[in-house]
């Protein structure tokens, strides 16, 4: 545990990647192929997200533990223009991009934890975690 992995996202690539090492990290936890995908659809959510509103950012991945319960953990960090209202933000579709509206509440949806800390002009961050199932 404790080891993170830091990936910038500036490009669609970037996007990719992060989904896949968060595919890779979440197998590595134990998750299942389903959970898996949950996971991957998250971070995608959140690192396009970082593209269309802040052009650039990072998506920090970790493994984490919590007593016997293991987990994956993802942070979200921009300097871009923030989110003036995160309530509104997170209903489902609403959107300032003319899209769905489905990026912020649909990761939340997916993940067990979710956090958004914003400040405008300053940027966000987004954390949030996916926690194994007892089997």
């Amino acid at each position: 545990m404790g080891e993170e992995l830091r990936l910038p996202i500036a490009a669609d690539v970037d996007v990719v990647e992060a989904r896949q090492q968060g595919r890779a990290l979440a197998a590595v936890a134990g998750f299942s192929s389903g959970e898996q995908t949950v996971i991957a659809a998250a971070i995608s959510e959140i690192a396009r997200n970082i593209l269309m509103y802040a052009k650039k950012g990072e998506i920090i991945l970790s493994l984490v533990q919590n007593g016997d319960r293991q987990g994956v953990s993802v942070v979200a960090i921009d300097q871009g223009p923030g989110i003036p209202d995160i309530e509104r933000a997170m209903q489902y579709g609403y959107s300032t991009s003319h899209g769905v509206g489905a990026g912020l509440p649909g990761a939340k949806r997916l993940m067990d934890e979710f956090e958004v800390d914003s400040v405008v002009g300053r940027g966000t961050t987004i954390t949030m975690a996916k926690w194994r199932r007892a089997i």
